[in-house]
């Protein structure tokens, strides 16, 4: 972002000698949008500003994938008022099964094992964006602002500034940077990456299938990367399939019928006949995670601070914990009369949220590394480490928490709890 010499100081305020915000979030995508519902449920003046028009944002072409909704980012949704309303358009997750190649040997998650309901649900983003867009219109302390762009920014002791390109002038007193794995936001901060690409790219599509699938994921390792087949509502499921960027650049320009025949050799036959529902999308993967998360009045979330490979399933799940630590942070600063833009606020959030990050995108990196590599000998290990996995129960369990977002130093709307 380039500072402009009218932009008004942060210490600037409006007649009335308060900020506009509290907090000015800048990226109005699923995790923007969540974070305002999180704020603005609690009483926060949020202001959200994103270059799209809101209502595109909720269209099957503007957005073709499904995102995992892990238990403890579902008990998030639900604490803020958002999962009643996206409830019936999300699969449930009863059982994960994890297969390697052409192994016999597998993995296989139950949640029967737990007894606390589903792993999670698989629901289309469009149905989560509409919901958050639902929620926010119900809150009065919370305003978006689509099709604008911010130009310029100024943060300092007292305060922080934002112009748009239309050159309103926003005053708040922190400001989120929720856009996205190239930020701009961050640049301007001068906020280092550590990152790369994985010369691999994800293709995503909706297919129905002739036979239910009963809940259950499958999470099959081929040789050019992962291939998720994953249950939606009714008989349908997302795909998420990883291939080598050219190889996904040659199938995205094949006929469907082509593509279909691709897509059936890979699924298999085990749900009967396939037909490819809507449009394909594909998208490039890499991995960034940002040197820190906070600068002056200033905090990422979600892709800003990291952005990781999807063989998990993880991204929006690790994007809601960070939601759910900051605003308890900022929440608990305002109630005490603190200023939510301090330091030391923020840097509680950073404390809280970078390991946990730094541990899930090194296990996402190795896991798609190791599977990804056909050397024989370290074929065989995995497979057999999968079969050893799958015969640990107590083990199985841990996983499984983890997975489920239901581990660590949990923030209170993980557990349910109001904020």
């Amino acid at each position: 972002m380039t500072m402009t010499a009218d932009l008004p100081k942060p210490n600037d305020r409006r007649d009335d000698g308060a900020p506009d915000y509290d907090v000015l979030i800048v990226g109005g995508g699923m995790v923007g949008l969540t974070l305002a519902a999180a704020l603005g449920g609690a009483g926060t003046a949020v202001g959200v500003v994103d270059r799209a028009e809101m209502e595109a944002t909720t269209d099957p072409g503007f957005d073709g994938r499904a995102s995992a909704i892990a238990a403890g980012s579902r008990a998030v949704l639900d604490a803020i008022g958002v999962w009643p309303t996206m409830a019936r358009h999300a699969g449930p997750i009863l059982e994960i099964r994890v297969t390697d190649g052409s192994s016999p040997l597998f993995l296989h998650y139950d949640s029967r094992e737990l007894g606390d309901g589903p792993l999670g649900h698989i629901v289309e983003n469009r149905h989560i964006r509409r919901a958050l867009l639902d929620r926010l219109t119900a809150l009065q302390s919370v305003r978006i602002i689509g099709g604008r762009s911010v130009m310029a920014n100024d943060r300092g002791a007292l305060g922080a500034a934002a112009l748009l390109d239309d050159g309103t002038r926003l005053t708040s007193r922190l400001i989120v940077a929720a856009d996205g794995r190239d930020s701009p936001l961050r640049q301007d901060a001068g906020i280092g990456v550590t990152g790369w690409s994985y010369d691999q790219s994800g293709i995503v599509c909706t297919v129905a299938h002739a036979l239910p699938h009963r809940g259950i994921a499958q999470e099959r390792f081929l040789a050019p990367g992962p291939f998720a087949i994953l249950p939606m509502t009714g008989d349908r499921s997302s795909i998420v399939w990883t291939e080598r960027s050219d190889v996904a650049d040659r199938l995205m320009a094949l006929d469907d019928a082509a593509f279909a025949d691709e897509l059936a050799r890979r699924f298999g036959d085990y749900l009967g006949e396939l037909s490819i529902i809507g449009k394909r999308f594909s998208y490039p993967l890499s991995l960034v995670h940002a040197e820190r998360y906070i600068d002056d009045r200033l905090a990422l979330i979600g892709d800003a601070a990291h952005g990781m490979h999807p063989i998990a399933g993880q991204g929006f799940n690790i994007g809601i914990r960070d939601i759910a630590a900051l605003a308890e942070v900022v929440v608990d600063a305002i109630r005490l009369g603190l200023d939510p833009g301090a330091t030391t606020v923020l840097e509680r959030y950073q404390r809280w949220r970078r390991f946990d990050n730094t541990i899930m995108l090194a296990v996402t990196d190795g896991l798609n590394r190791l599977f990804s590599n056909q050397i024989t000998p370290i074929r065989l290990v995995r497979d057999a480490g999968l079969a050893a996995v799958d015969r640990l129960p107590a083990l199985k369990r841990v996983l499984m928490r983890h997975a489920m977002g239901q581990a660590g130093e949990l923030p209170r709307l993980v557990l349910g709890q109001p904020l």
